[in-house]
């Protein structure tokens, strides 16, 4: 690579960084084909895209985020709105987003909900969150505040993890999940239970993700003439599952073993695991345990669950942005994911 000299104190020569004119100058096109290269422009032939990544490799070009942000009169940034950010769940969701943003030479704003006065608060149109080229927002139930035109979004928006019909979404089969995991569970011997994650009752603020997996899984279990033994909620937190845990093997244990308990997220079930565990029972004979997630762990530790594609969920929502970024214009598009059942010895 030719060295960039300029001339510096005494004539000593410096080094100077390569421009967007030294790259067009090389690879023989325009600025502005450069400058769609580095936007990810979908309106790039694949041969002169070749010349210009390649004159980008060979002058060792780095782009000027500032200055890039300054003559596309964009950001360049997503923001994302989530739940939480300590879930296993939304660390992978978020790695899926990031690297199909980060591809594209988007960078990732992140805005955790925690509760209701923050969402709130983001429905106003001059909050940071807005700011940026497009919105992802995760997981809530926003249907009725589309359906209001509660949500001031001038800029390209998509859901993940959740379904509207007016808005491009990517999101999984809950329902489905929830049925593969009740028709899995009428063929293990013993009484049924199972445990759901409890959600905020306000439905401004709320997820359809465990309501939609207790109704394919009770569906599976009506059509199989069975009903469970016992529901019970936990909420999504670390020590309210282990009493959740020993709340029902309590009543297990009471009634009579073996039997079968479908944990609506993986959370649950490894607080269910590391109860049988203490108190002697086996997992698999004892109590046979169902799991929905496949979190990193779960293999491991020998837990039957539903493998969601979250990082797949996650990419292609980004995708779905992407492509409203780069122009298109039609109609809302749903990408729908579909859990798989992966049995190991918990049941």
């Amino acid at each position: 690579m030719e060295p960039f000299p300029k001339k510096g104190y005494a004539g000593q020569q410096i080094m100077r960084k390569p421009t967007i004119q030294d790259v067009a100058r090389q690879a023989g096109v325009g600025v502005g084909t450069v400058s769609r290269v580095l936007n990810n422009h979908v309106a790039v032939k694949g041969a002169t895209r070749e010349l210009v990544l390649k004159a980008i490799a060979d002058l060792d070009y780095t782009p000027n985020p500032h200055a890039r942000r300054i003559a596309g009169g964009k950001s360049y940034t997503i923001s994302v709105l989530l739940p939480v950010l300590t879930t296993e769940f939304y660390v992978r969701l978020l790695d899926g987003l990031e690297t199909a943003f980060q591809e594209a030479r988007y960078d990732v704003a992140i805005f955790p909900l925690l509760d209701r006065s923050r969402l709130e608060r983001y429905l106003g149109s001059h909050t940071l969150a807005y700011q940026a080229d497009g919105l992802v927002m995760a997981t809530y139930n926003l249907t009725q505040m589309f359906h209001e035109r509660r949500l001031r979004t001038q800029q390209p928006t998509v859901l993940v993890d959740a379904y509207a019909e007016h808005v491009d979404s990517s999101f999984m089969d809950n329902v489905a999940g929830g049925r593969m995991a009740g028709e899995y569970a009428v063929t293990l011997p013993g009484d049924l239970y199972a445990v759901w994650v409890e959600t905020e009752l306000d439905q401004l603020f709320t997820t359809r993700v465990f309501e939609d997996r207790r109704k394919g899984f009770l569906g599976a279990l009506q059509t199989a003439g069975r009903t469970p033994a016992a529901e019970y909620t936990s909420s999504f937190d670390s020590l309210a599952a282990r009493n959740t845990a020993s709340a029902m093997l309590d009543q297990a244990q009471a009634t009579g073993l073996p039997c079968t308990i479908f944990a609506s997220a993986d959370m649950l079930a490894g607080a269910l695991l590391d109860e049988l565990r203490l108190r002697g029972l086996k997992a698999g004979e004892d109590v046979r345990v169902i799991g929905f997630d496949d979190q990193p762990w779960a293999e491991a530790r020998g837990l039957t669950t539903l493998h969601q594609p979250v990082e797949s969920m996650g990419y292609e929502a980004a995708q779905l942005l992407l492509t409203r970024l780069n122009g298109y214009k039609g109609p809302a598009r749903a990408r729908r994911f579909e859990p798989r059942l992966v049995v190991r010895t918990s049941a």
